[in-house]
């Protein structure tokens, strides 16, 4: 039987036609005035800036009524929300809890004091949207815009006006609405994207033209990229290092200027949550609680596959009987992560890879780079995609160079291609129905929240805010818990918030925090391992 619309079409037929129709639109726009006019708008450098910036904020909030504002799930958010919690307290630490020991979660030290291990770049970014719309999310979004705008200044470095434009058109649907980066709190891939992208943008103008001001921005692009991603930016620093060889000394004074700030806000962070100057917070955790280190091929499960605690202690016991000095093993997981790079580039832009191979000697910087983040990245024992975020930008100006070397034919089809693709997907989210989750469902790397994600978290929230007055809710898991599953957490003044979630150590220890609060608090007790989240009366 025919599929059941007004043509006989089918969801891939459609497609197709719409595909079609793109190339054809694009085969006469091409050669017609759009083409000039595209290009003269190319030279319109504010207005590019600007366009680039708005255009992946009014998408994404074009998408609210089917995908609203992210809630955090996942251990990393809670802890970057933490960060931003205590900045807006005006500290950089929050001193320990009398009973820390019902506070344990992840990514959180409870001694010396009670913080993120996370340096302050993402946290900031949260507190700023915060700040200005009460909203966290906000700071997540101008993000996003900021990159997408940065990465069209990057470009404008590299390549002409018009290469430029498009290749921020492309970070629009790669890294924009879309994008895991702009929907969810952790990873600060976004930020740490804008800021790489001044870095690369910067170093083309000080070979050009050496003025002070592109070492400053350089400055602020490294000084911003360390405060979110502190061990990457061993590996940015070497880049600007091996591109800039001669006359770094002169080009250190400037940048220096947006640094010292930077190196003075890293060095008070140490002080207040380690009281060391030296010890990194996540340094301080590390040792504290551990983590497996290896060099062995990744296992398949991620921070979205559910595992259970006994699986990851085997995972972790498996990966430390390895060892770390195998070379094999470290060449077999660099392979194993080429999966990752897909994040990186749309599918039609790996003709333009290969395009990229014929002329690669002549960016030997480029692939340097890039290499080094891949090789350097290899070594930590599993690989998230902020971890490259700084060379987004990079991957971006790959991609471009590529369509360049292509003839102009082939490169329109692959931009036709490119945004065909994006457009297709983000049309369903912006139509989205029940009817279309079987096709949703083939779609790759965009990680678009849902109205139903973090559905028993919510569901939780609501029935604690019907509660009046304060309240005290002990986590109780079962024998089979999903140990990613995480229910305590809590923001910096814990006593001070009315709703307190600890975790359950028996009758006999929660007597005493149940006096801890003199009985001031209504005492739940919340079992969030059936199939429905169960809260009740301790």
């Amino acid at each position: 039987m025919p599929p059941d619309s007004g043509v006989g079409f089918a969801p891939a037929d459609w497609a197709l036609f719409l595909i079609t129709g793109l190339l054809l639109l694009a085969a006469f726009a091409w050669h017609s005035p759009l083409q000039r006019a595209f290009f003269a708008l190319a030279e319109r450098k504010r207005t590019c800036v600007m366009g680039l910036f708005l255009t992946p904020i009014v998408m994404r909030l074009l998408l609210l009524p089917y995908h609203p504002v992210p809630v955090a799930d996942i251990y990393d958010e809670f802890s970057q929300l933490l960060m931003a919690d205590t900045l807006l307290h005006g500290r950089l630490a929050n001193p320990p809890h009398a009973l820390h020991q019902f506070f344990e979660t992840f990514f959180v030290l409870q001694q010396p004091t009670y913080s993120s291990m996370y340096p302050v770049g993402q946290g900031a970014l949260l507190a700023f949207g915060r700040l200005i719309s009460g909203v966290a999310w906000t700071g997540i979004l101008l993000a996003t815009g900021s990159f997408c705008a940065a990465c069209y200044w990057m470009l404008r470095g590299w390549v002409t006006p018009g290469w430029a434009l498009l290749g921020g058109l492309l970070t629009v649907a790669e890294f924009g609405p879309l994008c895991q980066w702009t929907n969810s709190y952790w990873g600060g891939g976004s930020l740490a994207a804008a800021a790489g992208c001044l870095v690369f943008g910067a170093l083309p103008r000080i070979r050009d033209y050496g003025r002070p001001r592109d070492a400053l921005l350089l400055g602020v692009g490294f000084g911003a990229h360390v405060l979110t991603r502190q061990f990457e930016s061993v590996f940015l620093l070497i880049a600007i290092l091996l591109f800039l060889r001669k006359g770094v000394w002169r080009i250190a004074r400037y940048a220096a200027v947006a640094l010292i700030p930077v190196m003075l806000v890293i060095l008070l962070q140490n002080r207040a949550v380690t009281h060391s100057w030296v010890t990194l917070p996540e340094a301080l955790h590390r040792y504290q609680y551990g983590i497996p280190i290896t060099l062995t091929i990744e296992p398949i499960p991620t921070p979205h596959v559910a595992l259970t605690h006994e699986q990851a202690m085997d995972l972790r016991a498996e990966s430390l009987q390895h060892g770390t000095d195998s070379i094999g093993r470290f060449c077999l997981r660099l392979a194993y992560r080429i999966r990752y790079y897909r994040f990186f580039f749309l599918p039609p832009l790996y003709v333009a890879l290969v395009a990229f191979m014929w002329v690669c000697r002549r960016w030997w910087w480029l692939v340097a780079t890039l290499a080094m983040f891949a090789l350097g990245t290899n070594l930590f024992p599993y690989l998230l995609v902020h971890y490259l975020a700084g060379v987004a930008g990079l991957f971006v100006l790959m991609s471009v160079i590529g369509l360049q070397r292509l003839r102009g034919e082939v490169a329109l089809v692959l931009i036709v291609l490119c945004f065909g693709e994006f457009l297709g997907w983000y049309g369903l989210h912006l139509f989205e129905r029940p009817e279309l989750y079987s096709i949703l469902r083939y779609e790759t790397w965009d990680s678009i929240n849902h109205e139903g994600q973090a559905r028993k978290r919510v569901a939780v929230n609501e029935q604690l805010a019907e509660i009046p007055g304060k309240v005290l809710v002990f986590v109780k898991y079962s024998e089979r818990h999903i140990y990613q599953d995480e229910w305590v957490w809590n923001g910096a003044d814990i006593d001070g918030q009315r709703v307190v979630f600890a975790r359950d150590l028996g009758r006999d220890e929660d007597a005493n925090l149940i006096q801890y609060y003199g009985g001031k608090r209504k005492v739940l007790v919340l079992e969030p391992d059936g199939i429905e989240p169960a809260l009740s009366n301790y």
